[in-house]
């Protein structure tokens, strides 16, 4: 597949692009800047440039899946976080709508669904991941919301657990971007929104439990 990482030089865009890449697909990297196009093309991707803020048709046009893995950063104010987390995102999904895509899976977080579960240092962040999933699933689109716990730049075990909701916990962004490659490919993933932190079960069986 042509598939789309938004958000490509972030710590799991890049695992995405080469996971992707390693997998047989074809991976465009999308990023901001001009000098961030040679890291996307070292995994062997084909870098995009292009900004969540504005107009992303022609980085959308001609793929066959499409993944927002990107953010605004922990160190930007909350006019950020909805501009490209919420808004960004937002428009990415409707691009994908525009040009007659499917598949889109959003890299959300754990307790977007319910930000009441976090502090108040993080509830913006939350609602901001919430509104954009909200959109996503009221579109057509078959999509995947993938919302894990807190990121590790561990080891990647391939095992995961999975749930409407699971209690707070960790996960190597290593296979939070295998869990993402795998639900494209996954048709019981398909209209789905999970929590996901490490467990005991490989990423694809896990999948297949989805309800």
């Amino acid at each position: 597949m042509k598939v789309l990482v938004a958000g490509a030089n972030g710590h799991t865009g890049r695992l995405l692009v080469q996971y992707l890449k390693e997998d047989g697909h074809e991976p465009y990297g999308m990023v901001r800047k001009e000098e961030q196009k040679a890291t996307i093309e070292s995994l062997g991707g084909i870098p995009v440039l292009a900004d969540l803020t504005k107009d992303v048709g022609h980085a959308v046009k001609g793929m066959d899946a499409v993944i927002f893995a990107a953010g605004s950063g922990s160190s930007t104010g909350p006019e950020q976080t909805v501009a490209v987390d919420q808004e960004g995102a937002i428009n990415l999904v409707k691009n994908t709508e525009k040009f007659g895509m499917t598949k889109f899976v959003m890299l959300s977080s754990i307790a977007a669904g319910d930000p009441s579960r976090v502090g108040e240092d993080m509830r913006h962040y939350m609602e901001a991941k919430g509104k954009a999933d909200e959109y996503l699933q009221s579109t057509e689109l078959d999509y995947t919301i993938v919302r894990p716990g807190g990121l590790t730049h561990g080891e990647s075990t391939s095992k995961i657990q999975v749930g409407d909701t699971v209690e707070f916990g960790e996960i190597p962004r290593a296979d939070v971007a295998k869990t993402i490659i795998a639900a494209l490919q996954e048709p019981n993933a398909y209209h789905k929104t999970f929590e996901v932190i490490s467990g005991d079960t490989q990423i694809e069986e896990a999948l297949k439990t989805l309800r």
